[in-house]
């Protein structure tokens, strides 16, 4: 089966597993995912990911992050742009998710980057999704 949007399987397998406390979340690898994931990463929202071999091609496997008090760092995380319906943000109006304590992801003609990459850059580009 064909799957329409996988970015947006991707976050919503990241919520539900952040949302079970699960240690790990599994899904199918690209190149496109694994950018994503490096920057949820370097924001500090999860604590690692990595690709490994699967039956068929590879998965992402990512390491969810909790606080010490078993709080998901990952508090929520939103598809913006869909396939149906692409969001385009210019340089001077880029988003500020939670009044930039979260991340709004961006994919420009540089790669992916978040608004604070953007903004420094001065370059837009098609919103992701926001993270918060």
């Amino acid at each position: 089966m064909t799957m329409t949007d996988p970015i947006a399987d991707m976050l919503t397998r990241l919520r539900n597993a952040s949302a079970a406390k699960h240690e790990t979340v599994d899904m199918p690898y690209s190149k496109f995912k694994a950018n994503i994931a490096q920057i949820l990463k370097r924001e500090g929202f999860i604590a690692d990911y990595r690709a490994k071999e699967a039956r068929v091609g590879q998965d992402l496997e990512i390491t969810l992050k909790y606080g010490p008090d078993g709080r998901q760092s990952i508090q929520g995380i939103k598809r913006v742009s869909k396939p149906g319906l692409r969001r385009y943000a210019k340089s001077d109006s880029l988003p500020m998710p939670l009044g930039g304590l979260g991340i709004a992801i961006i994919s420009t003609s540089s790669g992916l980057m978040t608004q604070k990459e953007c903004l420094d850059r001065g370059i837009g580009g098609e919103i992701v999704a926001y993270v918060w």
